[in-house]
């Protein structure tokens, strides 16, 4: 991905599912070279329906900011889910999300581990 400006955003919202949004950052800066490297497995092969892993590393170069003309970023992400199988907790589920940003341009950098719990509601 490649671009001369950053993608626009109202009031840096999330632009939704697309590759270059993250856990945690948005490779879209003016001027930024992206690309990630993803693995995602089923553990249905081993015997565990219902349980899978994503890992994936991220890297941006070339990124043009007020501070920076050159700037590098990268990311390292997984998430682990569970989906129960079974009545009567079924098709609820957890998922372990665990995430790391490094930047060159900004001393904010981000570690972070987040649990979600998932109940679905059903209407009909």
């Amino acid at each position: 991905m490649y671009g001369e400006t950053g993608l626009m955003r109202v009031n840096g919202t999330a632009g939704g599912a697309q590759s270059n949004d993250t856990f945690n950052s948005i490779y879209d800066f003016a001027g930024e070279r992206f690309w990630q490297i993803r693995h995602d497995y089923d553990f249905a092969a081993l015997g565990i329906p219902g349980q899978r892993m994503m890992n994936r590393y991220i890297s941006g170069d070339n990124i043009h900011t007020s501070v920076s003309s050159d700037g590098r970023k990268w990311g390292r992400e997984s998430r682990l889910t569970y989906v129960i199988q079974s009545d009567p907790l079924k098709n609820r589920s957890v998922r372990w999300r665990n995430s790391s940003l490094r930047r060159d341009f900004s001393k904010y950098d981000i570690d972070e581990n987040r649990v979600i719990l998932n109940d679905p509601i059903r209407f009909l």
